[in-house]
């Protein structure tokens, strides 16, 4: 294809991808809950974008608490935080990350005319909502010695990193979740900086990474890892060899390094969490795009041993994508529909329980979700955290507005929230990758 034959059809895709697009039709509750709406798909050459621009915060603006909370930054002018970790003596490790480079000759989304518009405006896309630079690769230290909401120390705690996500203390190993492989380093407890060579654990499946994010959780007698790795594609599109051993959690034996697959056809889990006083693995998980405003939600779910969630032939138990070829109904017949759905759109990311030691009665017994933002729905969702209430061990009732305001008036993304942990305090902490800061939300103790 020629230069101008190329500019040519990259200006008619992005006019259509502004002019066009279908609308949701459903009331948001509509697409939450244990029982969501599911209407049929909707198709279409072009899908639906709507893309707010990410310009960060301007002067004193911060996002916004419900009544008897504060925010403050705990740190600014960080580089793409995405991740939070908390160690046993209270530092808080930040992971500032970005995707990896794209391996030479590799392309994402298929050959032909159609395809290479759809990465071009991919790569607009991105830049526009702040998602292009390079990757720091590394992992920052915090520490908030008079408890005052704002970092007195901040360190380099390790860097050279391959776009690092995930982080989990073991004993005195820290193991890092990096785009292709697990890693370890030693680790003593209230240092601020590791100039050891991190050692490889075990690989993880990489290439294209279209979903490059990974993350690990240790189980509470560390002896075991729970890795998260995205799909490599939206429907298997980039051909489903591509898709070995992706959409899925691992475990990881600490000591061997053995590893099998825990759970499948997730197509990109990332926030995972014990729910407190029992062996239940929770997750957040964002489906498919491209078959309207309306579908497929992303959820939340406790996560069974040797269970397959559906991707990339069916979502939400038996509704067949008919997208992906080979269908293979015998997959479909196994998938099982997941706890709870959180709206179309949303991208959960961050997944934390409540403490109620430091949180108030209607924050106390539930989980905060870090919801990143849509791009293929109109009106826009997500870019907020809630919180999903629990009762008798399960999400209950509708989501509650936690932390807002990362839009602005004009539908700008100000900040927008990825990883969420508590503090040793019980505070929420809150990595925005936007506003490149690390919020800390914490409830107002009367008479202070």
């Amino acid at each position: 294809m020629t230069v101008s034959r190329r500019l040519a059809l990259l200006m008619t895709t992005a006019a259509l991808l502004t002019a066009c697009g279908e609308s949701s039709k459903l009331p948001p509750q509509a697409s939450v809950g244990p029982s969501p709406q599911l209407p049929e798909p909707t198709t279409s050459l072009i899908p639906t974008l709507k893309v707010s621009k990410a310009v960060g915060w301007s002067g004193s603006d911060m996002p916004k608490a419900p009544a008897g909370f504060k925010v403050t930054a705990l740190a600014d002018d960080l580089d793409h935080p995405r991740w939070i970790y908390l160690l046993p003596n209270g530092d808080v490790l930040v992971a500032e990350s970005n995707h990896p480079p794209m391996p030479e000759g590799a392309t994402d989304g298929g050959s032909g005319p159609l395809a290479w518009a759809k990465r071009t405006v991919t790569g607009f896309v991105m830049g526009r909502v702040g998602a292009d630079a390079p990757s720091a690769n590394r992992i920052t230290l915090l520490r908030d010695a008079d408890g005052d909401g704002h970092a007195d120390t901040r360190t380099v705690f390790m860097s050279g990193l391959t776009s690092p996500f995930g982080m989990a203390l073991v004993g005195n190993e820290l193991f890092i979740a990096n785009a292709d492989a697990v890693v370890k380093v030693p680790y003593t407890t209230g240092q601020t900086e590791i100039s050891a060579t991190p050692v490889k654990v075990t690989d993880l499946p990489a290439g294209i990474n279209h979903h490059w994010t990974k993350n690990v959780l240790a189980n509470p007698e560390g002896t075991k890892l729970y890795v998260t790795v995205g799909s490599n594609s939206n429907v298997g599109e980039n051909g489903l060899e591509a898709e070995e051993g992706r959409a899925a959690i691992w475990e990881v034996d600490v000591k061997s390094a053995e590893k099998r697959l825990f759970a499948s056809g997730l197509r990109n889990p990332n926030g995972l969490a014990w729910k407190p006083g029992s062996n239940e693995l929770w997750t957040v998980v964002n489906e498919r795009d491209e078959i309207g405003s309306d579908l497929v939600p992303d959820y939340l779910t406790s996560v069974k041993d040797g269970a397959f969630y559906g991707w990339p032939w069916s979502y939400y138990g038996n509704h067949v994508d008919t997208r992906v070829e080979p269908s293979r109904p015998d997959k479909v017949a196994q998938a099982i529909s997941p706890d709870y759905a959180l709206g179309t759109h949303v991208a959960p990311l961050g997944l934390a329980f409540s403490d109620a030691r430091a949180m108030p009665a209607s924050f106390a017994n539930g989980v905060f979700i870090g919801e990143h933002g849509s791009w293929n729905r109109n009106p826009q969702a997500g870019y907020k955290v809630v919180f999903i209430p629990f009762s008798d061990g399960k999400p209950s009732g509708v989501p509650m507005d936690f932390l807002t305001g990362f839009l602005n008036a004009d539908g700008e993304a100000q900040g927008r929230p990825v990883g969420v942990a508590l503090d040793q305090s019980g505070a929420l902490l809150v990595a925005d990758d936007v506003g490149n800061k690390l919020w800390r939300v914490a409830a107002v103790t009367p008479g202070k």
